[in-house]
């Protein structure tokens, strides 16, 4: 391909792609190649995969088709964790032009540039041992908030994972480079920076390429604290067991990190996690619910799970779910067991019929409205500061209470990327969402 062409991206999955997909666009422009909105004609679309769900592949091979479709012409370059995994596979279908794995995706320009210009090979994925260096990162998205990776792989050996297959061994940004992105986030106008990684509570692990930690994550927290022009910072999502009190008892009191944090749980029964070889117990998850509330009884706390593991039975599922039901949490992210190959959970015993799977997991997303609900009522007649987004949705504009309750308002584009003082008004039965009723209640904070 000639400098100058149109390059198009997609991505797939996690927070942590869009802030890589984002960071390679920048990366294209800079190397000549003009990026257009996917859904536009271009001479090349990228596909940013993930992974972790068998319905993830699937998506990969629609979008690659769709890609196909919208010029046939075009390049299709596949990259990120199920190009890791499985380059062979993709390279084998039709649609696609170039697989680039872990390391080698980072390295795209240098790519497009001899894509129909000399013969390639379709397949450029390293051993992913190989993957051990860092490239920071960053999604600015809408512009009010952006995706800062900190943190990259992964070294615990969940049984249901392929994670670590795809990113490799855990590792971290340096400091001070976290810092000037950072900066450079707030200085282009976003409200909001969202920390992302694999494991991000390993953060300091593989900085400056070593496998000691040379800062922990509460160090972290309390430098990018430090940066004033920044408005909110959020953290996603973090290991029970890494999310020390220290660091719940700095957010408590910062003026910068917001009330909301996302933690993993996977199952409430201490057999299932055992089996999953997740690093901590239920005792000690409830134990961080219940530091993060007494300390900020406003927090938001969502929860990610996993129903129908291999040898789940009614009775552990049941322990979840009674778990999940009485701890003080906000929602959950409900995920079906799916077998992923290379996995140690791929060949346990005991596998749960996916009509029983799903049956689970509706349990639980009902189970996790009623909370969402619950914790939206709470809220009403209180005043937090909304940062509101830049897009009309069926006449309303919506922002996030930095506790990460969802707002509507009738649209008023003068609104966007701002942040105001509000007193969250009622629920609105249509969709679940609180709404400001007065054009009075808005503050500029």
């Amino acid at each position: 391909m000639k400098t100058g062409q149109k390059v198009a991206f997609y991505t797939l999955g996690c927070k942590l792609n869009f802030s890589e997909t984002s960071t390679l666009s920048r990366s294209a422009e800079s190397n000549g190649f003009e990026t257009v909105n996917y859904g536009e004609s271009a001479d090349a679309y990228v596909i940013n995969t993930c992974s972790v769900t068998e319905n993830a592949d699937k998506e990969c091979r629609r979008i690659a088709r769709q890609a196909k479709k919208m010029n046939p012409a075009a390049f299709v370059v596949v990259i990120g964790c199920y190009a890791q995994l499985q380059p062979e596979t993709i390279a084998e279908m039709e649609e696609v032009d170039l697989v680039l794995g872990a390391s080698e995706k980072f390295n795209l320009p240098s790519y497009l540039k001899v894509l129909g210009e000399q013969p390639i090979e379709s397949v450029h994925a390293c051993e992913v041992e190989e993957a051990n260096f860092f490239v920071g990162s960053y999604a600015l998205g809408d512009r009010t908030r952006a995706f800062l990776k900190v943190q990259d792989g992964c070294d615990y050996p969940c049984t249901y994972c392929t994670i670590p297959l795809a990113r490799g061994a855990s590792r971290s940004d340096e400091l001070g480079n976290v810092l000037k992105n950072a900066q450079e986030i707030a200085e282009k106008g976003a409200k909001e920076i969202v920390l992302t990684g694999v494991n991000i509570g390993d953060y300091g692990k593989g900085e400056f390429g070593n496998k000691r930690h040379e800062h922990t994550f509460l160090e972290l927290v309390q430098a990018l604290d430090a940066i004033e022009p920044i408005h909110r910072i959020r953290i996603s999502s973090i290991e029970p067991n890494l999310l020390k009190n220290e660091t719940i008892d700095f957010v408590a009191q910062s003026q910068r990190f917001v009330p909301h944090f996302h933690i993993p749980l996977q199952s409430g029964s201490n057999t299932i996690l055992a089996k999953m070889k997740r690093r901590y117990r239920r005792d000690l998850y409830a134990e961080r619910v219940e530091r993060i509330k007494s300390t900020m009884p406003d927090a938001c706390i969502g929860v990610d799970v996993i129903v129908g593991f291999p040898g789940e039975t009614e009775t552990e599922f049941m322990e979840t779910y009674e778990f999940l039901r009485d701890l003080d949490v906000s929602y959950f992210h409900v995920f079906t067991y799916s077998e992923r190959a290379n996995t140690p959970a791929a060949e346990m015993d005991q596998v749960v019929p996916k009509q029983e799977r799903n049956r689970r997991n509706k349990m639980l997303r009902i189970l996790s409205e009623k909370k969402k609900q619950a914790f939206y009522q709470s809220q009403l007649g209180s005043t937090h500061t909304v940062l509101f987004e830049s897009e009309n949705k069926a006449g309303y504009i919506h922002g996030f209470t930095e506790n990460y309750v969802k707002v509507k308002y009738p649209w008023n584009p003068s609104l966007c990327n701002t942040s105001h003082e509000v007193q969250l008004k009622e629920m609105d039965a249509a969709d679940g969402l609180v709404k400001i009723l007065e054009q009075s209640s808005l503050s500029l904070n």
